[in-house]
Parts: structure tokens; sequence; C-alpha cells
């Protein structure tokens, strides 16, 4: 597969058949990924490969919550955890919503499921001090988490970055062993795809780029 067509077929898979994912094959996987730039180059990534599941099912206990909020505030017709405009949905109501598969299917039908973390000891967050939430230590960790998903469709599989389970970083912490200086930054389940997807959908460049401001005219051929 080159580079194109990698980029261009990487998909978000969260259907999956009962093929396996061998240690031998994840390792190819994660020896490509690892060469995703970092900040400094101080490579504090970390992976977590969950199989066996028991520690499938505490992981989707702890999805579920960040997942029922979701959930509600999208039926709402709010954007999802929105940083920018508080919720007007109330607890009961998300206490009442139910949790569609597709939060939590993927997780106990993947071949494995990957924990990716970061150590925040090591990243240069420039942001810490605005006000909004931050947003820069993603740098160091997120581009060797999409490095995983390319050199995964390369070996015939697919995945999905989640972070729904993030919002119960303390109880993933304490099921996993993870440091205090870590952050968990995603959860991603790969397997084989029910169906492999050959196009996908984007916005295209000139609604996402501009010349010389953010309200400058658009990049075009």
């Amino acid at each position: 597969m080159d580079l194109d067509d990698a980029l261009r077929t990487t998909a978000a898979v969260r259907e999956f058949t009962d093929d396996p994912l061998t240690d031998e094959t994840l390792y190819r996987i994660l020896d490509s990924a690892r060469f995703a730039p970092s900040g400094g180059n101080r490579q504090g990534s970390r992976v977590i490969v969950v199989r066996d599941a028991e520690t499938r099912e505490a992981l989707v206990a702890l999805t579920e919550p960040g997942a029922r909020r979701y959930v509600a505030q999208a039926t709402a017709g709010e954007q999802p955890w929105s940083s920018v405009r508080p919720s007007e949905v109330d607890e009961d109501t998300i206490a009442a919503t139910e949790v569609p598969a597709r939060f939590t299917q993927p997780i106990r039908t993947a071949a494995a499921v990957l924990v990716v973390c970061v150590d925040l000891s090591l990243v240069a967050a420039t942001d810490a001090e605005l006000d909004r939430v931050g947003v820069v230590a993603g740098g160091s960790v997120f581009p060797f988490a999409w490095n995983i998903l390319l050199a995964a469709n390369a070996e015939g599989f697919g995945g999905t970055l989640t972070t729904v389970a993030v919002a119960e970083e303390p109880g993933l912490k304490e099921l996993l062993g993870i440091p205090a200086t870590y952050a968990v930054a995603c959860v991603i389940p790969l397997g084989v795809p029910v169906k492999r997807i050959t196009k996908l959908s984007r916005r295209p460049v000139e609604e996402i780029a501009t010349l010389g401001r953010f309200d400058g005219p658009p990049l075009t051929r």
C-alpha cells in the first residue's frame, strides 16, 4: 500500500471479523508507528495491549459514563462534551440515556485493544496557562496513535481512535497500573474490518485552508 492510498483509505473501523491479530503482526504495526514525531523527540508514548475478556469488560464499564453523556447531549442538539458551550442537559437525563453498542462493542469484539498513553513530564504543554482546554500536549502522542491506524491499514487491519473512556481516567489508571505522570490519550480497538472502506468523504481543501488569515481567501489549485 502506498502512502496516498493509506492516507485516503484509513477509516474509523468499529466492526471486526473473528480473525486474530497476532503479537508478531501487532509488533510490526507498532514498529512502524513508533517513528511518529514527538516534541523534542522525547518519545513519551506508551501502549498497553489488552486482550483478555475481563479487562475488556472493565474498559466497557469505564467507557459507558462518557458515552452516555455524549449521546444525551447529542440527542439534545448540543455539541457533545463541548469545552466552549456549557451543556444544559441535566444529570437525570444523562443517567437515563442508553449507550449505543457502537461505543462498547468494538472493545469486546476487536482482536486487540490498545490503550495509548503519554508521559506528561516529557511534553511541553505551551498552552497550559491559556484560558481554554489544552490541546498542545496531544502533539506528542496523537501522531503516534494515527501512525498505528495507518500501519494497521497497511497490514489489512483497522480500528478507531476513541476517547470517551478518558473521562474516567482515574479508573483507567487503577485498572491498568498507569503511573501518575501519564495521561491516557485514547483507546484503539484493532481487528480485521468486516467491510473494507475504499472511499472516504471529507471536506475539500478549499473549506479547510485559507491564505494569510483565518478569514482569508481559500487555498485553491
